[in-house]
C-alpha cells in the first residue's frame, strides 16, 4: 500500500477527524481481489490512526483489572436503577422533542427516583 494523501471528514456531532489515504499498488493479478475489492482500479483504504490509538487505549482501560472491576458493578449500581425507572414508574419514551426539554424530563425523572430512594430510606 502507498501513501496517497491525507482527508479530513467531519461527523454529524461536528468532530473532524483525520484519515490517511493509502493504494494497492498492483489488484490485477491478485488471487482474491474478487473477495477483497469489486470495482475498476487499485483498491484505496483510509485509516484514521489517532482513531485506532484511542480505541486501542481504550479498550486496554476496560480489559485491565480496574476496568472489570468497574464493569462488574455497573450491573449491580447502574442497570437496575433503568429497570425501576422503566418497569415500575412507567418511563418508556420522552413526551418532549429537542435536547434541551429532554434533559429538563430525564432531569425530573432522575429527581423522582431519588426522592423515593430517600423517602425509603427515611421511613
Amino acid at each position: 500500500m502507498q501513501y496517497i494523501g491525507e482527508k479530513r471528514r467531519r461527523s454529524d456531532n461536528n468532530y473532524e477527524r483525520l484519515l490517511i489515504r493509502y493504494q494497492a499498488q498492483n489488484c490485477e493479478g491478485c488471487s482474491i481481489r474478487g473477495v477483497c475489492y469489486n470495482q475498476k482500479g487499485n483498491r484505496i483504504i483510509e485509516v484514521s490512526h489517532t482513531g485506532n490509538y484511542l480505541r486501542k487505549k481504550a479498550k486496554d482501560k476496560l480489559e485491565s483489572e480496574i476496568g472489570i472491576y468497574y464493569r462488574k458493578k455497573r450491573c449491580v449500581d447502574v442497570e437496575p436503577i433503568f429497570a425501576n425507572i422503566k418497569q415500575n414508574k412507567n418511563f418508556k419514551r420522552f413526551l418532549l422533542r429537542g435536547i434541551e426539554k429532554v434533559a429538563v424530563e430525564i432531569g425530573l425523572v432522575a429527581m423522582a427516583h431519588n426522592l423515593s430512594k430517600w423517602a425509603t430510606l427515611s421511613a
